[in-house]
């Protein structure tokens, strides 16, 4: 069944708006992929509050001008899935990686990051990142670090005060 022009209308100001709104926008080749595998991607995407989107690519294409991103068309040589993030910049990209290292036909060809097109590398580099919750996590360790220690070294000075008076009061 073909798709109106009011629909298409419809999904390319859908899509122009996920391209506004989206942090990171990771373009993926999901060629190969059974529904199962593709249901299995959407749930977890789902679950991240990151948005897959599989369309046409001259929708893509327009979409993404309409939301002012220079594009490499030649990304859109073959079927794209975009996954939109729109919280945690790290979070799409490595949905899309570890998607990929479980599916061997799923493959990672750009992204699009605060309205600038990159290549696959830097979307990977971006992946291994860790998280906003990790390195928050990292902070409040090293914040605390310091301040263990010098409750550390107060409390040594106080056993040895308690140490010497204790000398002292057998000596008596």
């Amino acid at each position: 069944m073909a798709v109106t022009k009011q629909k298409k209308e419809e999904l390319l100001s859908e899509l122009t708006k996920k391209f506004k709104d989206a942090k990171v926008a990771v373009l993926t080749d999901y060629r190969g992929l059974d529904v199962e595998s593709l249901s299995k991607l959407r749930k977890e995407a789902f679950e991240k509050q990151i948005d897959y989107k599989v369309a046409k690519n001259t929708l893509f294409i327009l979409a993404a001008k309409n939301a002012g991103i220079t594009v490499d068309e030649e990304a859109f040589s073959r079927p794209i899935g975009i996954a939109f993030g729109y919280n945690d910049e790290v979070d799409s990209p490595k949905l899309a990686n570890e998607f990929s290292k479980s599916n061997e036909t799923f493959e990672i060809v750009g992204g699009i990051i605060n309205g600038e097109f990159v290549s696959k590398d830097k979307v990977l580099d971006l992946a291994n990142l860790p998280g906003r919750e990790e390195l928050y996590a990292k902070v409040v360790g090293s914040l605390a670090s310091p301040l263990r220690g010098i409750a550390s070294v107060l409390q040594g000075n106080l056993r040895s005060l308690v140490s010497i008076l204790d000398q002292y009061k057998n000596k008596i």
